[in-house]
């Protein structure tokens, strides 16, 4: 088998000197190195140059990213490097390259991720920290982890972006927050700016990190089923929250699995199935252009909309061609040729009825499939005259099938 003609190295800061002697040797012996600018700018400035023959080709990695992988693909043939920010398996560009190529095509040799640097700064234990790449996705992505007392740290696409962060975490609730911001982080520009996030002020250079003491009275997500009511806009079509508990409970998301929900609503079973876990996907199917439209909303103020498929139409009609599901919640629009349509796919299978017709239909359908038919019935306490009584909602039905 003939070596590999692409290595991927992580760059620090710190330049070539901050190189590893394998990483280092692997440079001296390209023919191309390709890599964003700054980082061309890092090795041609640097004290070592020398050690890049001065024949080698330098192509700056065009914007946007994936332009760069079909230049990387003529390079075949060639000594090439591609440089990228210390751990390119770190939110980076690594993962990327790699599932653009054959495994026999590249190797790797990573740096120091700039999540090790902050920790390392701060003495945060990493483990206990949760990291995200932000530079090339919404703030709203931080929403799930948001909570007092946690500890996060972030990449941001620019140093403007640092006052996008300050600005969304007022927002939020959570402006009491200490932010760390940390610019050039590992190398000779290396500066750290400590303030809350409610008196940020100043300006912040490109490449930046920003490790964050979350504080504030903001509203937090629970990590357990059954999300609070007001966190979801609607226009009163929602599977209220105990109920809505019990159904995800049901349906069971497990890492990596794929839901149809159909009949969306707000979208709120969607949404929860998407909080479960971050690698979860999942289709809502919406007739109402209205809904869909307010479905997409709630998804992007949850940050879980690069996750979310949203189908306008009626179900049926509307399933063939979709992504394969590991698990359908029928919510609504229920009907025998929906209901023949989703046990047709033959997986886990939760659907929730309030009508008589409805309780009918999956009676009818626990008979001859088997499953478990439940009856939720809930009462909430209100004003009774001087005093207070039950008033009781619409009882729902709910069939559940594990395949």
């Amino acid at each position: 088998m003939s070596d590999p003609w692409l290595t991927i190295i992580g760059i620090g800061e710190d330049g070539v000197a901050g190189l590893g002697q394998a990483s280092q040797d692997t440079l001296a012996a390209a023919e191309v190195i390709m890599a964003p600018q700054r980082h061309l700018d890092l090795v041609v400035n640097d004290a070592l140059t020398t050690s890049v023959p001065a024949g080698t080709d330098l192509i700056p990695w065009p914007v946007p990213f994936a332009d760069g992988i079909a230049i990387l693909a003529s390079l075949r043939g060639q000594k090439v490097v591609v440089l990228a920010s210390g751990d390119p398996f770190w939110f980076g560009a690594g993962s990327v390259i790699a599932r653009s190529f054959g495994p026999s095509e590249w190797t790797a040799l990573p740096g120091v991720s700039c999540f090790s640097l902050a920790a390392a700064r701060l003495g945060w234990a990493l483990e206990k920290t949760t990291c995200l790449g932000l530079h090339a996705a919404p703030m709203t992505r931080l929403r799930r982890h948001l909570a007092p007392g946690a500890q996060l740290i972030v990449t941001l696409r620019d140093g403007d972006a640092v006052s996008e962060l300050a600005g969304y975490l007022i927002a939020q609730g959570f402006g009491d927050s200490t932010l760390h911001v940390m610019e050039h982080l590992g190398g000779p520009q290396d500066r750290l700016t400590t303030c809350r996030a409610d008196a940020m002020a100043g300006s912040f250079e490109h490449p930046v990190c920003v490790a964050i003491n979350l504080s504030g009275k903001g509203t937090s997500l629970t990590v357990a089923t059954g999300q609070d009511d007001a966190i979801f806009q609607s226009d009163g079509q929602i599977t209220k929250r105990p109920v809505r508990a019990i159904t995800l409970s049901t349906l069971a998301p497990k890492p990596g699995e794929h839901l149809w929900d159909v009949g969306g609503g707000s979208g709120s079973i969607a949404l929860e199935w998407l909080l479960a876990h971050p690698t979860t996907t999942a289709t809502t199917i919406e007739p109402r252009a209205d809904r869909a439209s307010r479905i997409r909303k709630n998804a992007e103020q949850l940050g879980v909309e690069n996750r979310l498929t949203i189908v306008e139409g009626a179900a049926p009609n509307v399933l063939e061609g979709l992504q394969a599901a590991h698990a359908i919640f029928v919510g609504g629009g229920l009907s025998w040729e929906l209901l023949n349509a989703v046990l047709n796919a033959k997986v886990r299978l939760v659907v929730n009825a309030v009508t008589l017709e409805g309780e009918a239909l999956l009676a009818a359908a626990q008979a001859e499939h088997g499953g478990e038919l439940m009856r939720i019935a809930l009462s909430h306490a209100s004003p009774l005259g001087q005093k207070r009584g039950w008033t009781s909602a619409y009882p729902v039905v709910q069939w559940g099938l594990q395949r």
